[in-house]
């Protein structure tokens, strides 16, 4: 029975999303995901229209992904519910990890998380991917990059995603729990063209001084302006 929502809040995301829907439409033929949806923050792209034509459901929300992803779960209908950023994108054979976490009853009361991956093939990405792996396993700090899997059950009983402009991710991995969360098998490849374009040094301490202030009680209206 397909129980699986999956929820990608976009904002003028329609090339990232003509990557990354290609395994999402794909999945569907298998049985285990409901519905795809969009929680839409008002694009002026092309976005609308690749929902159209990929059967994905278009969900109109507030900007900012902290509202668009608490949108996209009020309007979502599966038992579970997986939060996929539009630049990521789930690898071959990721839906035998998301089975059987969903198919273990003990885990209604966890969450999952993907490892993180970049399709970039230089040292620098492998080297980030590595620093990453070290944070979930140590911190047990998945970020949004990594898609997050969670019960409607647990999601509705820790309030879901909260309406921040930045860190909603962080926000609510914290409230789920250390205990909580637990690595599926399997990966997703997130596009490096920030980090590319950025700098795999730059993005990763700027990202790291955002996190350091939040931690700190910095409001994540505040962040987000440093953030840019």
């Amino acid at each position: 029975m397909a129980r699986l929502s999956i929820i990608i809040p976009t904002l003028n995301a329609a090339e990232p999303l003509r990557r990354s829907l290609p395994p999402l439409a794909a999945i569907e033929a298998v049985g285990l995901v409901r519905e795809v949806l969009f929680a839409d923050g008002g694009s002026t792209d092309h976005t609308a229209e690749i929902a159209e034509v990929s059967g994905a459901r278009l969900v109109s929300a507030a900007r900012g992904r902290g509202l668009q992803l608490a949108a996209g779960a009020e309007a979502s209908r599966g038992d579970w519910m997986l939060f996929l950023h539009a630049d990521t994108k789930l690898a071959a054979g990721w839906e035998n990890g998301i089975r059987s976490f969903i198919d273990d009853p003990d885990n209604v009361e966890r969450a999952g998380y993907f490892r993180f991956g970049l399709d970039d093939s230089t040292v620098a990405a492998r080297w980030l991917e590595t620093l990453v792996d070290f944070r979930c396993r140590v911190l047990k700090l998945p970020y949004g990059d990594q898609g997050l899997l969670i019960s409607r059950a647990l999601y509705s009983r820790l309030g879901g995603f909260r309406p921040l402009p930045l860190m909603e991710d962080v926000d609510f991995v914290r409230r789920i729990g250390r205990r909580r969360l637990r690595a599926l098998t399997g990966a997703v490849e997130t596009s490096a063209i920030r980090y590319r374009r950025e700098g795999y040094l730059l993005r990763p301490l700027r990202n790291l001084c955002c996190l350091t202030l939040y931690f700190l009680g910095v409001p994540p209206r505040a962040i987000e302006k440093f953030y840019g």
